[in-house]
């Protein structure tokens, strides 16, 4: 028997748009579901080549930089398997840039054709469970609006038993950001209000996984994404700014991951036997 007293093993993919979007949103059931004996495997579209970093990652190659910080995060995380999709980053811009050659930006690919590839890797991983993204992308990246399409899709195709989408409750994070904002100054990229029109509402909310037992490997993941902790003159950046808040501060924060059962959506099929009302194990009711 494993260590949650259950006789079976399951199966869970992480699909995620760029490295360290795997931190923020999922990694602490990431690391839950590996401690449990469960596998896990994380598939990322792009190697987040336009993102934000400093002149001393920017200039040996932000996309190989950030693939070797993504290997670091999932080994952080108990994963088995790292898998890219092979698309370019679309960056922020709301008209992304040409397409590099032989490449084509994410935001541009024909949604079926990409989850045509996540659908071959559910099928060949007998995945249980698939994490995709609420219906804004969380906070509206448009790589993230991509990947909620995306896995909305591979999971249709794949026949994949459930589809859990991250997200936060708009209320909970706008409340838990004004509380770290009382000891923390974060960085000047950071947009509070942006909090406030995304993510999902509580209603939406299916599922609240309890992490705070994994919020060592939830950390060293965030660690792992150096490039981007900081901007050019040293100032931080997101990442590094949460890694900065007190321990006590930091579990009540990100001692909780939040998902929106889509399965219901796919086909008109259920999710597995579980009772209604929120649930606490991303596995529960499966069979």
């Amino acid at each position: 028997m494993r260590k949650d007293g259950r006789d079976m093993s399951y199966t869970l993919l992480a699909f995620h748009a760029h490295p360290d979007d795997e931190a923020l949103l999922t990694s602490g059931t990431m690391a839950r579901a590996a401690a449990e004996g469960h596998r896990v495997v994380l598939v990322v579209a792009t190697y987040g080549e336009l993102g934000l970093a400093s002149q001393a990652y920017a200039a040996g190659g932000l996309a190989i930089q950030r693939r070797r910080e993504l290997e670091e995060s999932a080994r952080a995380l108990g994963v088995g398997r790292v898998e890219h999709l092979g698309y370019a980053d679309s960056g922020l811009d709301p008209d992304p840039p040409p397409d590099p050659p032989g490449r084509t930006r994410f935001v541009r690919a024909d949604t079926d054709e990409a989850a045509r590839r996540l659908a071959a890797i559910l099928w060949q991983e007998r995945v249980d469970v698939l994490l995709g993204y609420d219906a804004n992308g969380g906070y509206g990246h448009p790589d993230h609006r991509k990947v909620h399409a995306v896995a909305r899709r591979a999971a249709e195709l794949a026949g994949t038993p459930r589809l859990l989408e991250a997200t936060v409750p708009r209320d909970t994070i706008s409340s838990a950001l004004d509380l770290v904002g009382k000891v923390y100054r974060f960085p000047p990229e950071f947009d509070r209000v942006s909090f406030e029109r995304a993510f999902s509402a509580r209603s939406e909310i299916t599922h609240r996984i309890n992490v705070r037992r994994h919020i060592p490997a939830k950390r060293a993941s965030m660690r792992a994404h150096a490039s981007q902790s900081s901007a050019d003159g040293g100032a931080d950046r997101t990442l590094a700014a949460f890694l900065r808040i007190p321990r006590p501060l930091y579990d009540l924060v990100f001692g909780r991951e939040w998902f929106v059962d889509a399965t219901p959506h796919l086909t008109g099929r259920g999710s597995g036997s579980e009772p209604s009302g929120i649930q606490h194990d991303v596995f529960a009711g499966l069979t």
